[in-house]
């Protein structure tokens, strides 16, 4: 099968086919890019919550020279920073959750394009399907034809289907896959504010401690 008989293929299709090798470069793209992007972030908020678990400061200041400022749990760190020492529970527990709620679309960006191509392939390569089966029942009108042509014709109109089932089935294998990874990010990031607010709760924040708690926001802030 050489390039001249795929294209004979494509344009027998009304031209979707075209249109689906669109797609599938879209949803390569998508995919490429969130997973590498959601991967930095997982692999982030795992050294971020280990640093937390040890309580050291020399941990979270190696973090965050490893570019964990980019990370959307460092924005957690940030609210701890900027909190007056004589901040109570509740009202960290808010600001944290907004940042929280503040970094979540950033989590799923173009994830909605990859839904429509899920969508949209297959109902593409039916409408390509359809378009070649037209050609093909057209040819059969005409006598001098071979049946065998018709039949092949049929067979070629088909291709357009199998490609858009192709190409949702890739893009539903990894959004499924990125969605979890998603959820994985944000699990992360209410771990985090737990253990910020944890931390938090367990200091009588006074003038007399309050060295503690810029001890804890210096080791936030790394």
């Amino acid at each position: 099968m050489n390039i001249a008989h795929l294209t004979e293929l494509a344009n027998d299709s009304g031209g979707t086919l075209y249109l689906m090798l669109l797609l599938l470069l879209v949803a390569l793209t998508v995919i490429i890019e969130r997973t590498r992007y959601l991967s930095n972030m997982q692999e982030g908020g795992v050294r971020l919550i280990e640093m937390l678990k040890q309580g050291g400061g020399a941990s979270a200041s190696s973090v965050q020279q490893d570019s964990s400022s980019q990370l959307p749990h460092h924005r957690l760190f940030a609210i701890l920073q900027t909190e007056p020492a004589s901040a109570d529970r509740g009202k960290l527990d808010g600001h944290l959750e907004e940042a929280i709620m503040h970094e979540v679309p950033t989590l799923d960006r173009s994830l909605w394009m990859l839904d429509t191509v899920i969508t949209l392939a297959p109902l593409l390569g039916l409408f390509g399907t359809i378009v070649g089966m037209f050609n093909a029942f057209h040819a059969l009108g005409d006598v001098q034809n071979n049946p065998t042509q018709v039949t092949g014709g049929i067979a070629e109109a088909l291709i357009a289907t199998a490609s858009g089932l192709f190409i949702a089935m890739i893009g539903l294998v990894f959004f499924n896959a990125l969605n979890t990874r998603v959820r994985i990010v944000i699990h992360q990031l209410e771990t985090i504010k737990i253990m910020l607010l944890n931390r938090f709760d367990q200091l009588d924040v006074t003038s007399s401690n309050r060295g503690q708690v810029e001890l804890i926001r210096s080791q936030a802030r790394g």
